[in-house]
């Protein structure tokens, strides 16, 4: 489903850069070149999203047994440098046009032709956001959202080339480009930041960690407390670990059972988690975590 969804979100990258390149060479428009080059930056993103999925999906193995979905985030971090890049080709391109402002031309075919690919990424950015979030993949996520940024800077240019046409002033043109350009730097870096931080093993949000605690709590009948919760995520798992404590007496195929039935409890409750846990006797508790009801 993810990798279908990434070749879709491909194939749709290279009709909107034909229809936006199309517009550019209509109208001469420096704004209209600025979205198409970041819909070109939208197919080198699309086919990174398929190269991750794909290496993302491979199962575990020898020199990788945590699996393999960190992958994802190396796309998304290379979408928002790509992004970053675009951006400042966009300010050097504006900037010369500011310098020599040259008048637009077929605007009405130019505008019209825009406005088809900008509605396309917005109907198929939408599906990415979606898709990405049911199947928790960073790698679709990223890519739905540089979609609609895309929309955004579209819109925005739209904008400026239709008071370009209604006022007649040429520098509109390039300070419409100026404006889209620092709206997709803010972008690029956002995308950047998010998938750094996801690689440095952020911890699962809050409310999944209280929600990991009270199954926790009301599923290890049996144990005494558990302490020291640890979570992470990589693409679409959730490694979760922590200490369990059990009596002393308790024997070993006991503790076992009552891990099991954690773990299950757990991993029905948050889908695609991997859950250890440290089984102690209760000469190590801490008193300072969850009280096993």
């Amino acid at each position: 489903m993810a990798v279908r969804s990434a070749y879709l979100s491909l194939l749709l990258s290279v009709i909107v850069v034909a229809l936006k390149g199309g517009a550019y060479l209509l109208t001469g428009s420096v704004a209209l070149f600025s979205d198409a080059l970041e819909s070109v930056i939208n197919v080198v993103a699309a086919g990174a999203a398929i190269a991750a999925l794909l290496v993302a999906r491979r199962p575990p193995d020898e020199n990788h047994p945590y699996g393999h979905q960190k992958a994802e985030y190396f796309s998304a971090v290379l979408e928002g440098a790509l992004i970053i890049v675009a951006a400042i080709a966009i300010i050097w391109q504006s900037v010369q046009a500011l310098q020599h402002p040259a008048e637009l031309e077929a605007l009405g075919i130019g505008l019209a032709v825009s406005s088809v690919a900008t509605l396309l990424n917005w109907a198929y950015g939408q599906y990415l956001l979606r898709t990405g979030r049911a199947l928790k993949s960073p790698a679709l996520v990223a890519d739905g959202h540089h979609l609609l940024s895309d929309v955004v800077t579209s819109i925005g240019v739209l904008a400026g080339v239709i008071l370009v046409k209604l006022t007649g002033w040429q520098v509109l043109d390039p300070i419409a480009a100026i404006l889209v350009a620092l709206y997709i730097l803010w972008v690029g870096y956002s995308l950047v930041q998010n998938s750094l931080v996801s690689l440095l093993d952020e911890a699962a949000p809050v409310a999944v960690q209280h929600q990991i605690k009270t199954l926790v709590a009301t599923h290890a009948s049996g144990a005494l407390e558990a302490h020291d919760f640890r979570t992470r995520h990589a693409g679409a798992v959730t490694f979760i670990d922590f200490h369990l404590v059990v009596p002393g007496h308790m024997t070993v195929e006991a503790a076992h059972a009552i891990c099991d039935q954690l773990e299950e409890a757990i991993e029905q409750e948050i889908p695609s988690s991997e859950v250890t846990i440290h089984v102690e006797p209760e000469s190590k508790a801490k008193h300072h975590g969850i009280v096993v009801m």
